[in-house]
């Protein structure tokens, strides 16, 4: 199916000894007269903790972040034709991603596992735990170090949600759990998934809100591309603790492993701004521990094979299908007002509605291809 490079015009990474000192900074912008500045997405964050706190609760994220690896930055040619969990030592791809772990480690940044993903060349790396402030500023060294990486060895490193037809798309499944001290909020041992009422509240919140938050977790026009039916990628604001196409899950909890008690959302790929996607993930569900939302039981049909009103029966929502529908949502989600502030929410959806606006009048190559011979 696809065009592999030369392997004689690679060569795979040679063993080295990491000696280069990398050092970064992380800023919070302010206004001349110290106030933080409300534009700043890292204040929006902060902001979203401090409410967290005033609970009683830390906030911890764990991220999967897929991507792509391509031969330049003008095709989509991959580097290895691998499948998932292949281990293939001799992949110029698989090399990258190794010298990509190990700087990570170098700029203090713990890595909890790495592996090939389903689609040739598509990687996943997978961040340890930590608070979500840190984490989020993990994820935007995480994004530069992989793309110098690539670039230093001739090929390309992309976060496109979905960069081929051909291809599943790249996400950023988020794992989340609050804490109460060094007690895990999520955790009831009385309960058959090991799930606490504020961990039911806090799922019952992401599923409600997961419509009109997704246009922060998938921001651009391509992130639609990737959460359509038969990829693994939501499409439905559902539960389960067994299936991988639905909203959120609960993974399961090994015996003694109480503290890992955690909450993962599917929807964000990993091209979305951390700040705001950490924020809003928090926000909604927040909002269904402090207005005590009941949760439903997981699903467990193939939701693709029902009609809308026996999805409407079972209280499941459609994620939007497009940019213009998660920004229509939105618009009118005082969660996602409130969690952004009234700055940032208008100006991202202003931004948005730009963006929209000029992917529509843009002729595709789908159109040349098919309209302008035959019309």
């Amino acid at each position: 199916m696809y065009a592999l490079p030369d392997p004689a015009t690679f060569s795979i990474l040679p063993w080295r000894p990491r000696t280069n000192a990398v050092a970064r900074m992380f800023c919070d912008i302010v206004t001349p007269d110290g106030c933080p500045f409300e534009g700043d997405p890292r204040a929006v964050l902060r902001r979203n903790l401090e409410r967290a706190a005033k609970m009683g609760f830390t906030y911890y994220v764990a991220p999967e972040i897929e991507f792509f690896y391509f031969k330049d930055s003008e095709s989509t040619i991959p580097l290895d034709e691998s499948g998932y969990f292949d281990q293939d030592p001799q992949d110029l791809a698989t090399d990258l991603r190794r010298e990509t772990v190990l700087t990570l480690e170098e700029l203090g940044i713990p890595v909890e596992s790495s592996h090939h993903e389903v689609a040739p060349s598509q990687h996943e790396i997978d961040l340890r735990h930590t608070n979500a402030l840190t984490m989020a500023d993990s994820v935007i060294t995480f994004k530069v170090a992989a793309k110098e990486v690539a670039a230093a060895n001739g090929v390309r490193a992309t976060f496109m949600p979905r960069p081929s037809d051909k291809m599943h798309g790249s996400g950023m499944h988020s794992h989340l759990s609050l804490f109460t001290g060094e007690t895990n909020a999520f955790y009831d041992e009385a309960d058959p998934r090991h799930l606490s009422t504020i961990g039911r509240q806090f799922l019952a919140g992401l599923l409600r809100h997961g419509p009109e938050i997704t246009a922060i977790t998938n921001q651009w026009v391509n992130s639609y591309k990737r959460l359509v039916p038969g990829y693994e990628a939501p499409v439905y604001s559902a539960w389960t603790d067994s299936a991988w196409g639905d909203l959120v899950r609960v993974p399961a909890v090994r015996p003694g492993r109480e503290d890992s008690v955690r909450i993962e959302y599917r929807a964000p790929d990993s091209a979305c701004n951390p700040y705001l996607a950490f924020s809003v993930m928090l926000a909604a569900g927040l909002e269904g521990i402090e207005n005590d939302y009941e949760l439903s039981e997981p699903i467990s049909e193939n939701l693709d094979s029902l009609a809308p009103a026996e999805l409407e029966a079972l209280g499941v929502q459609k994620l939007p299908g497009n940019l213009s529908e998660a920004v229509s949502l939105a618009e009118n989600s005082d969660v996602l007002r409130n969690a952004l502030g009234e700055r940032v929410h208008e100006s991202f959806l202003q931004n948005k509605r730009i963006e929209w606006q000029e992917y529509e009048r843009t002729v595709t190559d789908y159109e040349v291809n098919r309209y302008l011979r035959a019309l």
